[in-house]
Formats: structure tokens, C-alpha cells, sequence
């Protein structure tokens, strides 16, 4: 056993780990919570390990998972990870890899998000799978992560297809044991064959690889019928468990000693397993996290077999909820204390836009102007909360564009309304929506909020940082002349400017005939260390008025002693928005003795 190797990994590092063992040489993502990990976890095992490894982080998940498929042709072994909303932007080419195959083994990653830790929605991708047509895999820990990561480049091969690799925030975040032996699987890429028939996708090509699809999938449903990855655990009691992925150790720790059918690959099922372990007992349960669909499998199957309680089907499964919902079955005696009452003693921790955060000016500027915002995924959409209360809506990454552009269209041009976007979902989802606003005719404001950072997801690159996950150069989008060269006829740039600077140029873009752009540069504080000397409140002049608490900086509060704001200045980074509202000339910097 001297080879072998037990570390502590998260889901996502293990998935990466197996990617590497089965010698993945292309990894593709876009940085989306709770998946962005696994792409520099794959690249680190490649500098630490050894192996031919190329990682990008892709404009967008269409992209990424093009990128890889393109890889996966060329007979490269390729892994594509996105979080779960990440694969509606990359159904198009899913739907239809799954008709063409590959040459080398393609693993799609999607990491789902029950409880909406960091997303917009709650969506089970398990049915995107089945929709498609493609295996899929769902771990319960680390270990089985990096192990269904090797199976899933295996199964791949074997059947030409490629597989789903389905995580969710509890089994990608979790640090578990996984045992390994760091030993790579080598191969060498053929090169992309020349086979109009398979991956020319016209309609008659199509539709004789469909015929193969299912072909495929009937054989790996065959196969699952005696694969290890889904086993009958014997138990005690005349009611069997079916489950699989995160709620099997929930259930485990619920019910250690009753029989389980854990299933691995949870699409195709095994359909002669899942019969037989249900005529064993007297009632048989489906426990899963989230959507009835490993149920609705099991029952389209003529197998009697009873679901949780519809309530689980909303948020987070967690050992509590469905202990819960067992005893709602039937199963265990009724809990007789009640969860402890959260505490109402303790201070408010809201979600708000970090200290030195550039984007603070253009909401404080937004705010004073009262327009309609229509805003989009990032740190920014805090800016929604209150004392902000600067965004009005929230849909998908480049949504905000479009629908500035259809209330433009709605309400004749009576009142402008401002479209927010980052620059890195700019690159991802944010061009084609302004382009098409010029090509439309469209008459609204887009402010670009350019920190050099996807900072919401962890500081990632993308293309206007000027450097790539693998650590090299490279050119730095210029927002300006690319919306110019779109049809924009006003563009203006605000570099790391207050409140007052940015609401000028927003009266100026707002004045404009036609789509017009308002750039707002400021590096994000935490990826760069952005200081400067702190600031302070001279209590001599401070009216308590409160207005400098309206930009919802962390580093300000209210001191009930003094019964005026002050200004934590191991917090503070010396923006100064701070000063710049404060109507009285109040905060200074900490070295002056006064801030008039």
C-alpha cells in the first residue's frame, strides 16, 4: 500500500485529481460558485504531479464546452466544469455532442447549488442528462468524485459518449479522505479525423447518430446492471432505500442499518437491479436531494416506490430535514424538542459590497439620478439590498442588457433606464445584447463596471485582465474601442472616479440619442490590495445626519455611545466616497486634523 496516498480533498480538488489520473490534457470553465475550484485544482495537479495539462477559463460555458469537445475530437481526453445555471448557456452544443460522441473521453462537470448558496435559481441538472441522453454520475464524497471522474473518461470511450459528472455545493465544498495512487493514464492525441458523417451535424447525419445515441445508452444501462459503482447494502427491516449522490450519507447517518440500493450512475438506471431490490421488502423509499428524479425513473419503471415529502424538494437537504421527513413517513418517532429559535440578540451580518469596492460610486451616482437599473450577475447585484437599493433586476449573466432594451421599447423612450454589467460577464454574455441594442435601434445606457476581476467568484482572469489561467500574457480587452467598433457613437470612461464624476457622465449618456456606454474603472480591493491612507470622523463637524451610511460600507457604523457614524479604519481603504457624500465636510483622513 506504500503507493497509495490519503489526503484531504474537497469534491471539487478530487474531481480534478481523477481528471488528471485519467489523463485529462484540456480543462475548459467558465469561474461559476460551486464549481469555479476545479479547473485550478486540475491545472496545480499537472505543476505538481506531472503531465501535459492546458486549462482555460472560456468566455462562457458554450464556449468552454465547445472548446472541449474540440479537444475531445482531436483525440485529447477533456473535462468541461460549469455550475449548474453554467449549462444552460452550454445546452446548444450538449444536446448535439451527445449525437456526434468523440474520439477521447469528455467529462462535463456541472456543480448544482440546492439552497441557493450563490445562484439565481435551484434547477436539477440530473434532467438536463436525461434530457440529453448522456450517463450520469453523481458522488457521495471525495473519494467517489475522484473515482467517477476516472470512470467517467472510461465510460466516455467505451460508449461515445460524452458523461455527466454531477455535483452539488455539499459533496464540491466538503473535505473528505480520498485514497489515490498518483499515476497518470497516458494518451497520446491522434489528431482530429476527417468524418463528415459523425460530427458534420446536417439533418440526415443527425438523425443516424441519434439512432447510435440510444444504441449507446442501452449498453451502458446494461453495464450498470453489475457495475460496483451501484451496490445493495444489506440492512435491517422490511423497508429498502433507494439514493444515491449526497443524500446516501444523509440517509446513513439517519438510518445506518437499513438496506439501501446506493446507485452511482444515476442515469440510464439499472433496470433489472432496481426491480429486484425493490421485491425485497415490504416498501421502498427514494431518497434523494432536491427533485423527484430518481423517482420518476423508478416509477416509469412500474416499480412501486414512495417519495420524500414535496418539502424537500425546496432548499438544501441536511441531516435534520430529512430525519423530518422520514418521521413524516412513518419511519421514525416525531422529533419532541424542536430546533432551537436563531437568536435575536445578535447584530445583522447582510451581504454588502466590500470596503474600497469601485462599484459603490456608480450605485451612490445611480441612486442620486433614481433611474431604472436593470442589473446582472456579480458582487454588484448587492447593490440591490438596502441602503443601496440601486438595482432593480436580476435574471442571467447579460439579462440586464435586453431588458433595458425591452423597457426601452415598451415605454416609448419617457424615462431612460440603465443596463449594470461586470466586465468579466461583459466578455461572457454582455456583446452580443449591446450589439444587438444598436442593431435595434435601442435607446438606453450601459455602464460597464470594469475591476479587472471575476471577483465574485474568486478573482479569476478573464480577457480584460491580461493574463489566462495558465499564468501567461495576454491582450486586455479594451471596452471602449470594442464598443465603438459595435455602433456605439457616445462612450465615455470614468477611471476610478467618485460618485460625482460618474453621475456626470451618466447625465451626459442619458442625454444621448441612441444606445450609449459609461465605462467605470477602479481595480476590485481584495484581488489587488487597493490602500490608501484611512479615513476618520472629525466629531466636531459631523451633523449625525447618517448619509454617509447610505453607501453601505462595512467599514462604517453607527457608534450608539457617541450616537454618531465612525469609521473602523483597519477596515477603511481610503476611497473616500465616504467624504465625498458627506454633505458637511465631516471625514477626513486619519493623518488630518480636520476635513475642511
Amino acid at each position: 500500500m506504500s503507493n497509495f496516498t490519503t489526503q484531504l480533498l474537497s469534491g471539487n480538488e478530487a474531481v480534478a485529481l481523477g481528471a488528471w489520473q485519467a489523463g485529462c490534457r484540456v480543462g475548459a470553465a467558465y469561474p461559476g460558485t460551486p464549481s469555479s475550484e476545479i479547473l485550478p485544482a486540475l491545472l496545480e495537479c499537472g505543476r505538481r504531479l506531472g503531465g501535459d495539462v492546458y486549462c482555460e477559463w472560456s468566455v462562457n460555458e458554450k464556449v468552454a464546452l465547445e472548446v472541449a469537445h474540440g479537444a475531445a475530437i482531436a483525440g485529447a481526453r477533456a473535462l468541461a466544469a460549469m455550475k449548474h445555471v453554467g449549462l444552460n448557456v452550454a445546452a446548444d452544443p450538449f444536446f448535439t455532442i451527445a449525437y456526434t460522441g468523440i474520439e477521447a473521453g469528455l467529462v462535463v462537470v456541472s456543480a448544482d447549488d440546492p439552497g441557493l448558496h450563490s445562484s439565481q435559481n435551484e434547477q436539477d441538472n440530473r434532467f438536463y442528462a436525461r434530457h440529453a441522453g448522456v450517463p450520469l454520475l453523481e458522488p457521495s464524497d471525495s473519494q467517489e468524485a475522484c473515482d467517477f471522474a476516472r470512470l467517467a473518461f472510461r465510460l466516455s470511450e467505451e460508449h461515445d459518449l460524452p458523461v455527466m459528472l454531477r455535483l452539488t455545493t455539499r459533496v464540491a465544498h466538503s473535505r473528505a479522505p480520498a485514497t489515490f495512487v498518483a499515476e497518470r493514464s497516458n494518451r497520446e492525441p491522434a489528431g482530429a479525423p476527417i468524418n463528415a458523417a459523425k460530427y458534420v451535424m446536417i439533418p440526415a447525419n443527425a438523425a443516424r447518430r441519434h439512432v447510435r445515441q440510444v444504441e449507446h445508452l442501452r449498453a451502458v444501462a446494461e453495464w450498470a446492471e453489475d457495475a460496483p459503482i451501484n451496490r445493495v447494502e444489506d440492512g435491517v427491516g422490511d423497508v429498502g432505500f433507494m439514493t444515491g449522490g449526497l443524500a446516501y450519507q444523509y440517509l446513513r447517518e439517519v438510518m445506518p442499518d437499513a438496506p439501501v440500493l446506493r446507485l452511482g450512475l444515476l442515469y440510464p438506471l439499472p433496470e433489472r437491479l432496481v426491480r429486484s431490490f425493490a421485491e425485497r421488502y415490504a416498501r421502498t423509499i427514494v431518497a434523494e436531494e432536491g427533485e423527484p428524479f430518481l423517482h420518476e425513473q423508478v416509477s416509469a419503471l412500474g416499480v412501486r416506490a414512495e417519495r420524500m415529502p414535496d418539502g424537500l424538494r425546496l432548499g438544501e437537504l441536511t441531516v435534520e430535514r430529512l430525519r423530518a421527513a422520514l418521521a413524516e413517513l412513518g419511519l421514525l418517532p416525531a422529533a419532541t424538542d424542536p430546533p432551537a429559535a436563531p437568536r435575536s440578540d445578535l447584530p445583522a451580518r447582510p451581504p454588502v459590497l466590500c470596503p474600497g469596492c469601485a462599484h459603490r460610486a456608480a450605485f451612490a451616482a445611480l441612486r442620486r439620478l433614481g433611474v431604472f437599473v436593470a442589473g446582472d450577475i456579480g458582487c454588484y447585484t448587492l447593490a440591490a439590498l438596502e441602503p443601496l437599493a440601486a438595482l432593480h433586476t436580476c435574471l442571467a449573466m447579460g439579462a440586464g442588457l435586453n431588458q433595458a432594451h425591452g423597457i426601452a421599447k415598451a415605454t416609448g423612450g419617457k424615462r431612460k433606464p440603465v443596463a449594470v454589467i461586470g466586465d468579466s460577464t461583459f466578455t461572457h454574455m454582455g456583446l452580443p445584447g449591446l450589439l444587438n441594442a444598436v442593431y435595434n435601434g435601442g435607446d438606453y445606457v450601459t455602464v460597464i463596471l470594469d475591476n479587472r476581476s471575476t471577483a465574485m467568484t474568486g478573482g479569476q482572469d478573464h480577457p480584460g485582465t491580461g493574463r489566462t489561467l495558465m499564468g501567461g500574457e495576454a491582450p486586455a480587452i479594451d471596452f471602449a474601442a470594442v464598443a465603438r467598433a459595435l455602433g456605439v457613437s457616445l462612450v465615455l470612461q470614468v477611471l476610478e472616479g467618485g460618485a460625482d464624476r460618474i453621475e456626470s457622465a451618466l447625465r451626459q449618456a442619458m442625454e444621448h440619442d441612441g444606445p450609449a456606454v459609461v465605462i467605470c474603472s477602479g481595480p476590485c480591493p481584495l484581488r489587488y490590495n487597493v490602500r490608501s491612507e484611512p479615513l476618520k470622523v472629525v466629531s466636531d463637524e459631523c451633523q449625525e445626519c447618517g448619509r454617509c451610511l447610505d453607501i453601505a460600507c462595512p467599514a462604517l457604523a453607527w457608534d450608539e455611545v457617541a450616537e454618531r457614524p465612525v469609521i473602523d479604519q483597519a477596515l477603511c481603504t481610503g476611497c473616500g466616497l465616504c467624504a465625498e457624500e458627506c454633505p458637511f465636510g465631516a471625514i477626513a483622513r486619519a493623518g488630518e486634523g480636520s476635513a475642511r
